[in-house]
C-alpha cells in the first residue's frame, strides 16, 4: 500500500466533496499511514470530554476532525484555483511541487 499524501503542513486546501463541500482552511495535520488530514476550523464534530485533573474544563468541545486526503485540493496562491499537484525535476536532482494549472511554485 502507498502511504504518500499529496498535501503537506501548512497547505491552503478546498474541500471538494462532503458537509463542507466548497470550503477553505489550512492543513494542521496529515497522516500518511491512514491518508487523512487534519483542516483548521473543518469538519467540526463535538466531543464528551472528561476533567482529567482539577481545575480541568470537562463537558462537550467542538474538535477538528480527520477527512481523507482524497477529498481535498490544494488551492495554488498564484492563480486562486483549485489544482491537482504537479512535480519538476531540475537538473541537480532536487524536486519542487508546482501548480498543474499555472505551473507556479506551491
Amino acid at each position: 500500500m502507498n502511504n504518500k499524501v499529496h498535501v503537506k503542513t501548512g497547505d491552503t486546501v478546498i474541500i471538494i466533496s462532503g458537509r463542507d463541500r466548497g470550503k477553505k482552511g489550512k492543513v494542521l495535520a496529515v497522516s500518511p499511514k491512514e491518508g487523512k488530514v487534519i483542516i483548521e476550523g473543518r469538519n467540526m464534530v463535538s466531543k464528551h470530554v472528561k476533567a482529567r485533573k482539577m481545575g480541568d474544563q470537562a463537558g462537550i468541545v467542538q474538535a477538528e476532525s480527520a477527512i481523507y486526503a482524497c477529498k481535498v485540493q490544494i488551492v495554488c496562491p498564484r492563480c486562486g484555483k483549485p489544482t491537482r499537484v504537479a512535480h519538476k525535476v531540475y537538473e541537480d536532482g532536487t524536486k519542487e511541487r508546482i501548480c498543474a494549472k499555472c505551473r507556479e511554485s506551491l
